[in-house]
């Protein structure tokens, strides 16, 4: 095979845009036009240049973007499940702060089931998140809510002795007696998130009672979680029932990730990978857990850059974050945690709040579309829904939505160049540099080819490198560890699929992993593709471990 390059300039765009005729005319930057040649043949143009990221191809109508979805009382049986996993979900989420080890181990049986089948279709499959209630402030129970008006007073108590509800100023007990200790007088405090709110007055210490003055008044019901604005409560960040919900996922449910919540600082997640280290010993599968932070307090802001560095991913969790913070300030942490986790390679989850109004309404609101847009623009790996599809009214039509507001996005995105440029193709705290190098060319030379990429890995490390420079076009894995397949289900733009390696070559591997698109309908025959191969670890053993070609579909 010859390559020639031709000179790079200013093109039309030579293929009809999805998006309407108009876009025919319009200009695009063309990085670089090659054409190839194959020996004793004639020459022929397969591709042109991907700068406004229109294909006709099946692969670039694959959304990149994924979607971890939760699943709760109306989406844990068999057929809604199966409908939300080919609308576009792509990890199912376990909130362990509802149901119980019994009613999450019903989803987990679910998720194996559906992935069984999966392999068998050799589609991708689903990985299992599993969500940690993690430490919370809560106020008491109270017979009937309370209706309190600005200007009111109202009172926590650590003594449960002193509940009363019968007149104002009402008083209610607090689960956290550190409570007295963490509130200030002129501090603010937040009742789920801002649906009511009350500024401390009073702290009186030898009652136990912190007594306060309600700003935006509402009704006040029993357990609702209680926040201090700029504040972090003083618990420990992994609770006893958080070590029980561990337990049982890495021994029962045998997750794919921990999402940990109120992280404060990394010495929680150093501690959980060394139990995880110690838990080993035990299970072959507990070490291949990835741990995500959910950044969602005040302190967690603070030791932003420590926490990143420690964990393997991180969840930008919008709900707690806009109350123990300004709400005005959630964009930038947003988009400073979607970038940092880039930088570092790791996947990112933006949550909280997406499609809120599809609890209860079967369409979205112009400004949650938006807000997915915007993630997708920032480069996240993945959007989260919670209640839309755990006891949401419309589970299906959520992830629908949500999906086709991804892929579209997508499309209306010229290319990934602006992410691209963020990645630094080596650095010195790089453990395998010459991967990392190979997979920023290998996207740049996807991108100019307009073709997917196909790499073939059994630990995982190259299609997550490939992810982290965001290509234009998809990431075909092929891999024969179930583990990896799941967890690549989290990483942007990455499909994973199950390849056996065992009695193949590298040649013979590529004509299997081909037909597999072929049938699938993801490549046509003539297509070019980028084959990647990295690794300290080679699967085959040629006389260098590094290659990246292109190849033509046959």
């Amino acid at each position: 095979m010859r390559v020639s390059v031709l000179k790079a300039g200013h093109c039309r765009a030579g293929r009809p845009s999805r998006r309407g005729q108009a876009d025919k005319a319009r200009l695009v930057p063309q990085r670089t036009m090659v054409r190839f040649e194959k020996s004793g043949t004639s020459p022929r143009s397969v591709a042109l240049s991907s700068a406004n990221g229109a294909s006709v191809q099946a692969e670039t109508e694959m959304k990149k973007t994924k979607i971890t979805a939760t699943i709760g009382p109306t989406s844990n049986d068999p057929k809604t499940f199966t409908e939300l996993a080919e609308a576009g979900m792509n990890v199912a989420r376990l909130n362990m702060s509802h149901g119980t080890h019994e009613s999450h181990m019903e989803v987990v049986n679910l998720v194996r089931a559906y992935n069984v089948e999966a392999r068998k279709a050799r589609k991708p499959t689903l990985a299992i998140l599993l969500d940690t209630k993690g430490p919370e402030v809560r106020s008491g129970d109270v017979q009937t809510p309370l209706d309190l008006k600005p200007g009111d007073r109202f009172i926590y108590s650590i003594d449960e002795m002193r509940v009363q509800l019968t007149e104002a100023p009402y008083t209610v007990s607090i689960n956290y007696d550190g409570f007295l200790d963490d509130v200030a007088v002129g501090d603010r405090v937040l009742v789920d998130g801002g649906i009511l709110s009350m500024d401390v007055v009073t702290v009186d210490r030898e009652r136990g009672d912190v007594v306060c003055e309600v700003v935006d008044g509402g009704e006040m019901g029993s357990r609702r979680h209680i926040n201090v604005r700029g504040k972090s409560a003083n618990l420990p960040a992994i609770t006893d029932k958080d070590w029980a919900d561990i337990k049982w996922g890495i021994n029962e449910a045998q997750v794919d990730y921990f999402a940990l919540s109120f992280v404060r600082d990394a010495e929680v997640i150093h501690e959980l990978k060394e139990y995880l280290i110690n838990e080993e010993n035990q299970t072959n599968h507990a070490t291949r857990i990835g741990i995500l932070a959910k950044i969602e307090s005040a302190d967690s802001t603070k030791h932003l850059e420590e926490i990143l560095d420690a964990v393997d991913g991180a969840m930008v969790a919008r709900g707690d974050l806009g109350a123990e913070l300004p709400v005005e300030e959630v964009p930038f942490w947003q988009d400073s945690i979607v970038k940092g986790c880039r930088r570092r390679g790791k996947p990112v989850i933006v949550a909280t709040n997406m499609l809120e109004s599809m609890i209860t309404h079967p369409l979205a609101t112009r400004a949650e579309v938006t807000d997915i847009s915007v993630a997708v623009r920032e480069g996240t790996d993945a959007v989260m829904l919670s209640g839309e599809t755990a006891y949401g009214g419309y589970p299906l039509k959520s992830v629908q939505t949500m999906s086709e507001v991804c892929r579209q996005t997508e499309r209306g995105m010229l290319d990934f160049s602006e992410l691209m440029e963020e990645h630094v193709a080596a650095t010195s705290s790089s453990l395998d540099p010459l991967s990392d190098v190979i997979a920023y060319h290998a996207a740049q030379m996807s991108d100019t080819l307009a073709c997917p990429l196909i790499v073939f890995s059994r630990r995982g490390n190259l299609p997550k490198l490939l992810s982290r420079v965001r290509p234009n076009a998809s990431i075909f894995c092929f891999t024969d560890n179930e583990v990896v397949q799941r967890r690549l289900a989290l990483y942007h733009g990455v499909h994973a699929f199950d390849l056996r390696f065992e009695g193949t070559d590298s040649e013979q591997a590529f004509v299997d992993a081909s037909r597999l698109l072929l049938d699938q309908g993801y490549v046509r025959r003539g297509d070019p593709v980028v084959v990647v191969r990295g690794g300290t670890e080679p699967i085959w053993k040629p006389k260098s471990p590094y290659a990246c070609q292109i190849r033509m579909v046959e």
